[in-house]
This record gives structure tokens, sequence and C-alpha cells, in this order.
């Protein structure tokens, strides 16, 4: 055998044990791994996976719900959640259409008032979250249905047509071969990550998150951190609302009703604790780039989308019970 072959080989051994080290080490290294292992395994039993139309639908659909995801992980971080993103993105949607083409509004004025909108839904979670002690599991449970309702109240569960095609380039576009929503994902994602990681104010929610009563001894203003995650849930929801109407070019009333577990699955599954105080914006968005790979698998295979709930649900109850574990295990060696 050369000795060039005896050497390099050797190397290479060393080069990936220190490749496993790294990810075993990092804080994302978990999601990381099971992202790869995911990946490579959908190529080899699909040769239509790694085609550049399928990456494409699978970045665009994924986009929606990572938005939804990243506003999610924060109020997760903080020891919270929010059960009516879904139906806030739902009602962004809606109002949009309404402000569109019932009443001839810009649409980027639109656009804009539907943001706002959504911060506004956020708020309103937050301040009877607060202010009133409520539960925000329990609480974001009920408000879903009251946006939801207002959404069966304004379109009577039909959809509202002709958007106008000013925003279509939102939802259908692309930049440069990568999806515009896609690209907005990306954008909302570094913001947020840089402030979760790189702020006083990203500090103070994971140390919230916690130990909310040592942080308000400490003269962090608790609720006003939380009330703003909840604006920055809402917003984000919304943003996906309104880009899944310029996608559809349509505003249905059933927008946003698959945003709500699979974003706390992907939140889990990247390393969110469900208790508070861990985690990252990126971890999460690389747990929901899992779920939809998984879920484009299953189209793939030609099973019945009906599945991709029986499969949402499981991820869910899998990553909390293997979050539980992890978390007792931790418990038990402090």
């Amino acid at each position: 055998m050369p000795l060039e072959t005896t050497v390099a080989a050797p190397r290479r051994g060393i080069a990936l044990r220190g490749i496993a080290a790294h990810l075993l080490g990092n804080p994302l290294g978990g999601v990381t791994a099971a992202l790869i292992i995911i990946f490579v395994a959908a190529s080899l039993l699909s040769p239509y996976f790694l085609t550049g139309f399928n990456l494409m639908i699978i970045a665009r659909s994924l986009a929606f719900v990572g938005l939804v995801t990243i506003g999610q992980s924060v109020l997760m971080i903080l020891g919270e959640l929010d059960l009516s993103v879904g139906a806030i993105g739902g009602l962004a949607g809606i109002a949009g259409g309404v402000l569109m083409v019932q009443l001839g509004l810009d649409p980027w004025l639109a656009l804009l008032l539907c943001v706002m909108l959504g911060g506004l839904c956020g708020w309103i979670n937050g301040t009877l979250v607060t202010r009133l002690r409520l539960h925000s599991l329990v609480l974001t449970i009920g408000m879903a249905g009251v946006y939801g309702g207002i959404i069966l109240v304004v379109t009577k569960g039909v959809a509202i047509t002709s958007i106008p095609g000013d925003i279509a380039f939102l939802g259908r576009g692309a930049i440069g071969g990568v999806p515009v929503p896609f690209v907005i994902l990306l954008v909302c994602l570094a913001v947020v990550a840089f402030v979760m990681q790189r702020t006083p104010l990203g500090r103070y929610v994971y140390a919230i998150g916690s130990n909310a009563d040592a942080a308000r001894m400490l003269g962090i203003r608790v609720n006003a951190i939380r009330t703003g995650a909840f604006v920055t849930a809402g917003v984000l929801s919304a943003v996906a609302g309104m880009l899944m109407v310029a996608r559809l070019g349509s505003a249905q009333p059933s927008i946003g009703e698959t945003w709500v577990l699979a974003p706390i699955a992907a939140a889990v599954i990247g390393g969110v604790a469900t208790t508070g105080g861990l985690g990252s914006p990126l971890g999460a968005v690389l747990g929901a780039v899992i779920i939809g790979i998984i879920e484009n698998i299953i189209v793939l295979f030609g099973i019945s989308p009906y599945w991709q709930s029986v499969v949402s649900g499981g991820i869910v109850v899998l990553a909390i019970s293997f979050d539980a574990i992890a978390r007792r295990a931790m418990a038990r060696e402090n």
C-alpha cells in the first residue's frame, strides 16, 4: 500500500472526528447533525429531492412556517407560548384582502397596515398575559378562537379573490433563483438572531426565561419585554400571512390553520427548552427545515397528504418527550 494512502486515511479519520466533536460541542450541533442525516437520506430515497424545482418548493413553503417559528421560539425562550399565531396570520391576510380588494387601498399601504395589525394582536395577547397574570397557553387558545371567529364573520368562509398583482412578487418571485419569501425569512432571522445573541435585550430575554423573579429583582422590565415578544410574534405571523396572500393571489380563510403545532415542534427540535431560558431562533428554524424535508418526502413518495398531520403531531410529541427527558437528566446531574 502506498505511503500516501496510509497517511491520508488516518488524516481523514481525524478530520471526521474533529467535525463530529465540533458538532457535539455546539448548542446547535444536535439539530445540525440531524438535518445533515435527514438531508442525505432524503437525497438517497428519492431522485427528485435534489432537483432545483423541488428545493425551490421546500424553500418557499418553509418561509411561511419559518417566520412564525422565529416568533414562537422567542416566546418559548421567555417561557411563554402563543397558540394564536396562526389565527393572527390568517386575520392579517383577510384584512389585507379587504383593504386591497373591497376598499381599494394601495397594496403596499395595506401590507404595512396588516403587519401593524399583527403587532396589535400580539400586543393584546401580551398585555392580557402580563397585566391580568393569565397563563399564555390558556389565553392564546381563547384568542385564537376570537381571531378565527373574526375571519369567519368577515369572509363567511369565502375567499377574497382578485388580489392586486403589485405584491405578487413577494409570494411568487425569486431573487437570484431564491424564492422571495425565503429571502425575507433569512432577513428576519438575521435581525432577531442578532438581537437575541448580541444585544442586552436578548440577554434579558434569556434571563427572564431562566428566572423571571430574579430578573425582576435585577431591574429588568419583565412585563414590557414579555409584551414585546408577543408583539414580535404577531408581526412575524402577519408577515407570513400577507406573503401567503401574495403567493395565492387570494385571501383564504384557511390561511394559518397549520401554523400552530409545526412552529412549536420545530423550536423544540432546534433546542428551545419548553421551560424557557435555552435555545435560539436559528436552531428553531433548522428544526423547521427538518420538518419541511420530512413533509416533502411524504409528498414525493405519493403518500396521502392527510398523513402530514399525523407526522407533524407525532414530531411534536416526540420532540417534547425528548426535551422533558433531557431536562430531567440535566436536573439529576445538577
